[in-house]
């Protein structure tokens, strides 16, 4: 449904169908990393993370030409497109990364610590007020994410750190996109996005060509693998739309709440598919991280009521 379309909604009406949409984005979203973490055990990191932008790039192609706004471009905003897909690369890369020995909701729940880690990127870089309540939310969220790492870190050691920094890393990416986005079309933002994202992660695999890294040597896929690569760039790629579609509807202060559904969903499918489940030190820090992100996001909505928060996850 398009913008012309939802003119003929009342209010009300705009914020159930951005709500629908919202809800369905945030279930579908852990398929990707379900599908990642099947594609991993074969496919290095970066592999699976090219296959994504490529596919994104092809579907949203079509309808950044029609929008008649892709090639709206200076050096300037080349940089800064080149920049933002770079920090998805790391983002996408990291969490990827990290799904090869961890399970998806234990991941997922730390990473979602992206929201604290963007509350206070604002109030240092682009000066947002921001007062104690949400200070000591952004540490017990902290100190919730800590519950699900420690024992996290002793089952796989270092590594269970990198959803962390893709967290760090796509808050980043956000701050970016809020300097641009007051004039830049979304879908045009994206596509430039993915193609930086895409190429930098090409230039990964050709110099990792024959070193044996996990993450940057190639290796040619099976018939199954195929399949899991095309899942992840389709699936990427429809609950990316649905997202963007759902915050045209509604306002961001409405759905962003929604974002946490995507624990419980991605608990589901890792035991469905994995039979893995938290135990329940994990579960507590995963109900801490929620809670103090759902604080911070109420918050944030009665401080400013009129400010617009990007959206935290693009469908990693």
């Amino acid at each position: 449904m398009n913008d012309i379309a939802l003119r003929g909604f009342s209010t009300d009406q705009r914020v159930s169908y951005g709500l629908t949409l919202m809800v369905v984005s945030v279930l579908v979203s852990p398929a990707i990393d379900i599908l990642a973490k099947l594609a991993i055990a074969t496919v290095p990191a970066a592999e699976i993370t090219a296959a994504r932008f490529l596919l994104q790039v092809i579907f949203i192609l079509p309808i950044a030409v029609a929008r008649g706004r892709l090639f709206d471009l200076t050096w300037r905003k080349s940089a800064l497109h080149a920049l933002r897909g770079g920090l998805l690369l790391l983002t996408m890369l990291s969490f990827i990364t990290t799904l090869k020995v961890m399970e998806v909701a234990d991941a997922i729940a730390i990473f979602f610590v992206e929201p604290i880690i963007l509350t206070i990127l604002g109030s240092i870089f682009l000066k947002e007020a921001i007062g104690w309540r949400r200070y000591t939310a952004c540490a017990v969220g902290f100190l919730g994410a800590l519950l699900v790492i420690q024992p996290s870190m002793q089952e796989v050691g270092p590594i269970a750190l990198l959803p962390i920094v893709a967290a760090f890393t796509l808050a980043v990416f956000l701050l970016v996109t809020r300097m641009v986005a007051q004039n830049e079309d979304p879908w045009s933002m994206q596509f430039h996005a993915g193609i930086w994202g895409g190429l930098f992660c090409l230039v990964m695999l050709a110099l990792g060509e024959g070193t044996g890294s996990s993450v940057f040597d190639p290796v040619w896929p099976d018939g199954r693998v195929w399949v899991y690569l095309v899942g992840v760039g389709i699936t990427a790629t429809i609950s990316g739309v649905l997202a963007v579609y759902a915050y045209r509807a509604a306002p961001a202060s409405v759905l962003a709440p929604l974002q946490y559904l995507e624990i419980v969903s991605a608990t589901i499918l890792g035991w469905l598919v994995f039979g893995d489940l938290p135990d329940a030190l994990k579960w507590l820090g995963i109900a801490i991280i929620i809670a103090s992100g759902l604080y911070i996001i109420w918050r944030e909505r009665k401080l400013q009521k009129s400010a617009s928060v990007p959206p935290v996850s693009p469908a990693i």
